[in-house]
């Protein structure tokens, strides 16, 4: 049984993050299908007394992949070992990381699309010879030697498999690949959040959260984090379905999630440029932000919601966005849509 903090008692930002992590494949919630598989991978895995083969997670920020990581350690009674691609910048980081894992540990490695060429080559001997290849001096005198390395499991998380080259994915033995969740899942994820917290929530509350969440547990967690300021500030501690929404709308996140960014790309898109088409970096330009960020932040979840669309002329708005914003929307043009 979770045990709910007093206020004296409540942690840093960085122990609560941790502490709403679920620690076992009971806890986690959601992805019922990724769940069952990786079950059946830990279970062969301590019956036959090896560390489980190598793991793949992909998907969207925030939907579990590193709760995954750290579950997977404590399910093999393992050390989990914590890196990430852009911080491995030359072999000799990777090298070195390697040569100090103990048996069976766990190395999980996020955002590992963005491991640099030379240093992705040094995993690949590692992940299937437990062994890590060097060259010793230069020149006609150089020579190789293969270092053992114990038996150990990597986990990758990144979200962009597509930049992830075939050499290093066909080295994994499990890969799959997490999906938003339900506002039910959410829902029981709040829940549980909550009580950790040391928050009052119905399940109204619960609900209304959950429905400006993405269909992602991190959003979920932070906006419940907000809310509770809300009714410790302005009301008697306890979170309601009409509490949150006037939370939530205090803090600029409408009834189907968008914040402030994601409605000023669209209100942008149609009032300013007709509804599209419009380039992506003409669209960045205009509402003030690098057009990675429209494309990897804001763009995913609003054609999630069928409010924009990509087409091959640009960004257009749907007409689920004009009626969103309360906007009468243009008459179509055809060409848009080529079919």
């Amino acid at each position: 049984m979770e045990e709910i903090l007093a206020p004296a008692e409540v942690p840093g930002d960085a122990e609560l993050d941790a502490s709403l992590r679920p620690r076992t494949l009971q806890e986690f919630v959601g992805q019922p299908r990724v769940s069952e598989q990786l079950a059946l991978v830990l279970a062969g895995a301590k019956g036959r007394g090896e560390p489980p083969d190598h793991l793949l997670f992909s998907g969207p920020p925030g939907l579990g992949k590193t709760s995954l990581a750290n579950i997977v350690a404590a399910e093999m009674g393992a050390d989990l070992r914590t890196t990430s691609g852009p911080a491995l910048e030359r072999p000799g980081d990777l090298a070195a990381i390697l040569t100090n894992l103990e048996p069976g540990d766990v190395l999980f490695v996020d955002e590992i699309h963005r491991l640099g060429r030379q240093v992705e080559e040094i995993l690949y001997p590692a992940m299937e010879d437990f062994c890590l290849d060097i060259v010793v001096g230069k020149g006609p005198g150089a020579r190789a030697i293969r270092l053992p390395l114990p038996p150990f499991t990597l986990v990758g998380a990144t979200t962009r498999t597509g930049l992830i080259t075939s050499p290093l994915r066909d080295r994994f033995g499990f890969a799959a690949r997490l999906d938003f969740y339900g506002e039910a899942d959410l829902a029981a994820i709040l829940a549980r959040s909550a009580g950790i917290l040391g928050v009052s929530l119905d399940d109204d509350g619960a609900g209304e959260v959950a429905r400006r969440s993405r269909g992602t547990p991190r959003i979920a967690n932070r906006l419940l984090k907000r809310v509770r300021d809300y009714a410790e500030v302005r009301a008697d501690g306890r979170v309601t379905g009409p509490l949150a929404r006037r939370a939530l709308e205090l803090f600029d996140v409408d009834e189907r999630g968008l914040d402030k960014l994601d409605r000023w790309v669209l209100e942008v898109l149609c009032r300013n440029f007709g509804g599209g088409p419009v380039g992506r970096s003409t669209l960045a330009v205009a509402v003030g932000e690098e057009p990675d960020t429209v494309e990897d932040v804001v763009e995913p979840f609003l054609i999630q919601l069928g409010l924009l669309a990509r087409t091959p002329r640009g960004r257009v708005a749907t007409e689920g966005a004009y009626a969103h914003l309360g906007l009468a929307p243009p008459a179509q043009d055809p060409t848009l849509f080529p079919g």
